[in-house]
């Protein structure tokens, strides 16, 4: 087949503390996203999933897009980045003004909008999204486009994210050190949210948890948007950790035992089963190489993963996931490919619990299609989607022949009461 028509270029890049990706995709005319090319390497100079040395992180992500760039035969001047590091919050706030019955014009909704966006900065955060989500109607909520509509009373859900300010800055200096421009920082939970849910889940209200190799993120979508952020700090290079302090074997063969031989459930045949622990480098002349049982591996391996769901349970129920409905969760990230880990999950949780892996993208290579790509997707399909965001709103004070004066500050007093 020929390759399709790209007419627009989308490249993003996830930057974590154990790899960085990057993903380049085109879109073509009739929407489609193609796979283009990708890269991975080791991350560095990251922790918890902050930025702690700019040069390190730097030296990564060049070697990352330059791998995805010769693949995808082309260069990149700018791109899309994901911000998975904790202390993210998320809320939603609601503007509603009088209109006197008149019909909706976009002026109307441009004022609205203005008016939220001068008033959402708090706190000296970063405000990383501020997206309009629903609008009502004299109350009637589930309004998509209210234009040419009559209405006596015009409102609307303004959904923002939240992040502390210095650890995106930081985010944005390494990146623009490789000479790429940034065309904006997407939330991971909200990326990971339109890779592995689908548009019913988001609606009827459902958790998804991204297990990072530092930190765990928990968000709660509903009504079709994401209405809560919370995070963990435990991650899966915690479970490296307790494997290599448990036998005395280097980070690099714990990971490899865990995810060539781990699993968060048990088997029988586990007490029979022996693994070589030891490191070639490691072996002394006359000395038998260490081994250990699977079982034993996978009992180490259970410890921690029980905590870090408990904690994701209590970290539920604190954000108010406990309606009859709120059962369902999905597990993505890096840490999600652990084996058997959705069937310990229910049980341990006490919730349908599945495994979350990203879609939308032709083409892409099986190895790049599991879970811990659902950040890296779900960043080039937010960019693809051509969000409204009101971060980057501009001239729409211009655009607007109304409202006067009183009612702009009628807006700015009621926006200021909802958040």
């Amino acid at each position: 087949m020929a390759p399709p028509r790209v007419e627009k270029l989308i490249t993003a890049l996830d930057i974590g503390s154990f790899k960085v990706g990057a993903l380049i995709v085109g879109q073509s005319a009739d929407g489609q996203l193609h796979w283009l090319g990708s890269g991975q390497r080791e991350s560095r100079g990251m922790r918890d999933g902050f930025v702690a040395d700019v040069n390190q992180v730097d030296e990564a992500v060049r070697e990352t897009l330059t791998q995805a760039e010769r693949i995808a035969g082309l260069a990149v001047d700018k791109l899309w980045g994901c911000f998975s590091a904790g202390g993210m919050s998320s809320k939603v706030g609601r503007l509603e003004v009088e209109l006197g019955g008149h019909r909706i014009e976009q002026s109307d909704v441009d004022a609205l909008l203005a008016a939220g966006r001068s008033t959402i900065m708090q706190d000296g955060r970063t405000v990383l999204h501020a997206q309009p989500a629903l609008y009502t109607l004299d109350g009637m909520t589930g309004v998509l486009d209210p234009i040419n509509l009559y209405a006596d009373r015009l409102g609307v859900d303004i959904h923002v994210v939240l992040a502390d300010t210095g650890p995106v800055r930081n985010l944005e200096q390494a990146i623009r050190a490789a000479h790429v421009g940034v065309e904006g920082i997407v939330a991971a939970p909200l990326a990971t949210g339109l890779a592995c849910l689908t548009e019913e889940e988001r609606d009827l209200g459902i958790a998804i948890v991204e297990i990072g190799a530092a930190v765990t993120n928990v968000a709660l979508f509903a009504g079709g948007i994401l209405v809560e952020i919370g995070a963990i700090p435990t991650g899966a290079a915690h479970i490296t950790d307790d494997i290599a302090s448990a036998f005395g074997t280097r980070r690099s063969q714990a990971e490899r035992l865990k995810c060539f031989y781990g699993s968060a459930t048990a088997s029988p045949r586990d007490h029979h089963e022996m693994l070589d622990i030891g490191d070639d480098d490691d072996l002394r002349p006359g000395l038998d190489r260490p081994k250990i049982t699977r079982a034993q591996l996978n009992a180490v391996i259970r410890q921690r993963v029980d905590q870090m769901l408990t904690d994701v349970n209590r970290k539920l129920r604190e954000m108010g996931f406990t309606s009859p409905v709120a059962k369902q969760v999905v597990l993505t990230g890096g840490g999600a490919e652990l084996k058997g880990l959705a069937e310990h999950g229910q049980s341990v949780m006490g919730r349908a619990v599945r495994i979350g892996r990203p879609g939308g993208i032709l083409g892409m290579a099986d190895a790049h299609s599991g879970p811990a790509f659902s950040a890296l997707v779900g960043t080039v399909l937010y960019a693809a989607s051509g969000p409204m965001d009101l971060n980057s709103l501009s001239g729409a004070e211009k655009r607007s022949d109304r409202p006067a004066k009183g009612m702009l500050e009628q807006m700015l007093r009621a926006l200021k009461a909802n958040f």
